[in-house]
């Protein structure tokens, strides 16, 4: 059986990610259920797990896994750590011709990389098979929460990264004490499922989108919002999800009467910029828009939210944005503004609970396929480059990899 060496390479992208595509138990895991397999571990003093853990599992620890054939990352490898001829996975953020990584990509290709990008590894109906969804979700929820409970002066709880994991996290829950709010979400996916666990576990009742709209609570509540729930068809008709997902032009918005109602917004959804934007900055102004706290976990910037107008860090989470002017603001500056959480990296944020279930899903679903027979075509779809050329399915990037 042919010998295949898997290398774990130290993020190197500033600001620093401590999340891991495998944590050491899998690595343990992996080399107990195929002999075949050697795993190399690049020393890392940033990592959510230690070296010793790693070395203690099997792996062998170098300074170096340039010459393992598979190199795992997550975020986008740095250009002077790519490894020539080699297969790469990371998150490389350039599929959508993202402007800020075109010279990774063009110099993917030089050095005659296989590129992988997890984002694109779907079954056979275009399911996404790995991410770190659900805990975008989870803490942006609880970010959610958070914001809400400093503007108002109503509660304080830890931010979610100076808890040791997701259980640490819970131990914040009771701390949260709501008036009867509303808090609306939208999105059904990973993400959503895992706002819903933190607002499930703070006991926060969830509704309806019909008793959301028409009905008072006594208890703050929330509703989960899905396409169909807040966009229609212009002139009238019936929704038909097929029509909206290929042409969104003939839909139009009705979230206002949402807006109307919540007081915090949970924004889950994956936006299409073909699609209409939730709400715009002349509705905010409107007497009658409520939403006070929004908590952005797509965030799309300049997307379909008016009020992420830029995105958060970690460090410093949460902004201000003046709909009078469109502009950003401090935080808490203004009663009558918008406070924004748009943190890019949620997930980061728990970083041992992410790259856990990250692990679980790359051993389930990718790794029989890597070093196997792909024979749903899993890791073909997901390759976006190979022997120096872009592949068939991402040749619509030639033009962006050629500078235009």
């Amino acid at each position: 059986m042919e010998s295949i060496s898997i290398g774990i390479i130290k993020e190197g992208k500033v600001p620093i990610d401590h999340r891991v595509p495998l944590k050491p138990s899998q690595v343990k895991d992996i080399l107990e259920r195929y002999h075949n397999v050697q795993i190399k571990c690049q020393r890392s003093d940033i990592r959510c797990y230690t070296d010793s853990e790693y070395a203690a599992a099997g792996a062998i620890m170098v300074d170096d896994v340039s010459d393992c054939e598979i190199i795992l990352g997550v975020k986008e490898v740095p250009i002077d750590m790519l490894s020539e001829g080699k297969t790469h996975f990371f998150f490389s953020h350039t599929i959508k011709k993202q402007e800020y990584n075109r010279e990774l990509l063009q110099e993917v290709l030089k050095k005659n990389i296989r590129l992988i990008d997890w984002e694109c590894l779907t079954n056979k109906d275009g399911q996404r098979l790995i991410a770190f969804g659900r805990y975008a979700g989870i803490v942006g929820a609880y970010n959610g929460l958070l914001t809400f409970g400093k503007r108002y002066n109503l509660f304080h709880l830890r931010p979610a990264h100076e808890c040791f994991d997701l259980d640490d996290m819970k131990t914040e829950y009771p701390k949260v004490k709501l008036p009867p709010i509303k808090i609306a979400m939208t999105g059904g996916g990973r993400v959503s499922k895992g706002a819903m666990e933190v607002l499930n576990g703070m006991g926060i009742r969830k509704v309806s989108p019909a008793e959301f709209i028409s009905e008072y609570f006594k208890e703050p509540v929330y509703t989960q919002l899905n396409t169909r729930d807040y966009n229609q068809k212009i002139g009238g008709g019936d929704f038909d999800r097929d029509e909206f997902y290929t042409d969104p032009h003939h839909y139009e918005s009705s979230f206002l009467q949402y807006a109307r109602k919540a007081d915090i917004l949970i924004a889950g959804a994956f936006w299409d910029p073909k699609a209409p934007v939730l709400f715009d900055r002349l509705d905010v102004v409107k007497p009658d828009f409520k939403i006070r706290v929004v908590a952005d976990i797509t965030c799309d910037i300049e997307g379909s939210i008016p009020s992420t107008k830029k995105s958060s860090t970690i460090d410093d989470p949460i902004y201000d944005y003046n709909p009078s002017n469109n502009r950003v603001e401090s935080a808490f500056a203004d009663e009558g503004n918008i406070t924004v959480m748009a943190v890019d990296n949620l997930p980061c944020e728990l970083p041992r609970n992410a790259s856990e279930d990250f692990g679980k899903e790359f051993l389930s679903h990718i790794l029989p396929n890597l070093i196997g027979a792909d024979t749903d075509e899993i890791i073909k779809r997901a390759s976006i480059t190979e022997k120096g050329e872009l592949t068939e399915g991402y040749a619509y990037l030639q033009d962006y990899v050629n500078g235009h």
